[in-house]
Parts: C-alpha cells; sequence; structure tokens
C-alpha cells in the first residue's frame, strides 16, 4: 500500500484547527501535535513529570493540573527557561509522534499531522507534501490578543519567537491563504483535498 503522509503548519493562531477539522469531515486521520503535547502534559503524563522534575510545583494549579498560562510565561520570559524546557519537551514529543505516526502507518493510506513548529523542529521528512497556512502578523496578532486574551507585545513576542513565514515557504509544496473569510479557506481545503492521490 502507496502511503501519503501530509504535513500542516503555520504560525500560532494562523489558522489550524480550521483547516483540521475540516480535513477531518472528509474522513481523514489527523494527528494533533498540540493534542498530543496536551495529552502528555495531563496530570501523571510524560510530559507532566518531566516538566515537575524541573521547575517544580510553582508550575501546578490546586487542582494538581499544569497551570498552563504560569509555565507558558515562565517559559517566555526567559530564554535560559526556553532552553531547557525545549530540550526537556522535544525528545518526549517526537517519540509520541513517530509512535502514533507508525500506527497510523499500518491503516490508512493518507493521513495528515498537525504539526505547529513541524520545520523548526527537523519534521519535513517525515511528509511527501507539506501545506502551509499564510496569515499576515496584524491578523495573527489580533486573533492571538482575542483568543489568548495577550496585549499587543505579548502577541508580538510569541509570533516573533517563531521562524518568518518567507523562511517557512523554502519548504511547503501547498501555501494556504487563511487571510479572508473562513469559506475561502474552506474552499482552498476541498481543492486540495481533490488533487490528493
Amino acid at each position: 500500500m502507496k502511503i501519503k503522509i501530509i504535513g500542516i503548519t503555520g504560525g500560532i493562531a494562523s489558522g489550524k484547527t480550521t483547516v483540521v477539522n475540516e480535513i477531518r469531515k472528509n474522513g481523514y486521520q489527523v494527528i494533533d501535535a498540540d493534542q498530543v503535547v496536551h495529552d502528555l502534559q495531563k496530570k501523571g503524563g510524560k510530559l507532566y513529570r518531566a516538566l515537575l522534575g524541573c521547575f517544580g510545583t510553582e508550575i501546578l494549579a490546586n487542582d494538581g493540573e499544569l497551570n498552563r498560562p504560569h509555565l507558558s510565561k515562565l517559559i517566555f520570559s526567559n530564554p535560559q527557561n526556553m532552553t531547557l524546557s525545549k530540550s526537556l519537551q522535544n525528545s518526549i514529543i517526537r517519540q509520541e509522534l513517530l509512535d502514533r505516526y507508525t500506527e497510523l502507518s499500518k491503516t490508512e493510506s493518507v493521513f495528515f499531522m498537525d504539526i505547529p513548529l513541524l520545520i523548526e523542529e527537523n519534521y519535513v521528512d517525515w511528509f511527501d507534501d507539506i501545506w502551509l497556512l499564510f496569515v499576515e502578523e496584524e491578523t495573527q496578532i489580533e486573533r492571538l490578543m482575542r483568543r489568548n486574551n495577550y496585549s499587543y507585545e505579548e502577541a508580538q513576542k510569541r509570533i516573533s519567537s517563531q521562524m518568518p513565514f518567507k523562511e517557512k515557504r523554502k519548504y511547503a509544496n501547498q501555501i494556504i491563504d487563511n487571510n479572508g473569510t473562513i469559506e475561502e479557506t474552506l474552499e482552498q481545503i476541498r481543492a486540495l483535498l481533490k488533487m490528493i492521490v
């Protein structure tokens, strides 16, 4: 069985959830890296234990789960913490994604993986095609401020910590323009899905 594996990526608040929902609606399996990370960060999970061992109990909420906003602030406010968190989490996340990739390869002839840092973390070789979402930086900032209640500066900081779009586009087979309406984005997805062979 010839397998085709497609990677989806884009900057923070570029609309990947909308795209993934549409792909799933069309009957395809999608491994969502953010969801994988959430699963691993749940109480008792591999990432939960690793982060707790590194940063201590100050990163926990009252119910013993990770206090994500506090953890995020801790990591983004300090370059050392950022480096530490990255090296700690990346190998655990990569292994879990590889396990899920291997499982789906046994049953699916086409499937997708949504990985925000697909290019930055060197997953490019895993894929036959890479679909990159494009959104103007100002739109990204607006969405991020609205979605996460960030100030303009906080949103800008998150975006500037990622690889610029013009660098990412060198790796992409398809660019999905998500600056318009949701319907315009969905039309692009449907057209791309029809082209899959």
